[in-house]
């Protein structure tokens, strides 16, 4: 999978982030989505160093959609607690 791909993985990936942790981020949509494509890249990244499963040139294989979406859920959640979080 290409650039692109991984961009358009972690689109999604933010995407799918910011639904199962709804609110308002500071940053709003453009920051969520850049967290999305950094999510990605990272997610995707430990889980090829550290569990032994090498990401799939596939676009659509589970473990990579996984990856993606724990990595923008982890960032997410860092995001928020460094920089605020402003559902209050």
């Amino acid at each position: 999978m290409g650039i692109i791909g991984w961009i358009i993985l972690g689109l999604l990936a933010g995407g799918i982030a910011k639904v199962l942790l709804p609110g308002r981020d500071p940053g709003g949509l453009i920051g969520t989505t850049l967290i999305g494509v950094v999510g990605a890249f990272i997610g995707g990244w430990l889980s090829a160093k550290f569990l032994d499963h090498p990401i799939q040139n596939q676009f659509f294989d589970l473990a990579t959609w996984g990856s993606a979406i724990a990595g923008s859920l982890v960032l997410l959640i860092g995001y928020r607690i460094l920089f605020g979080n402003s559902r209050d």
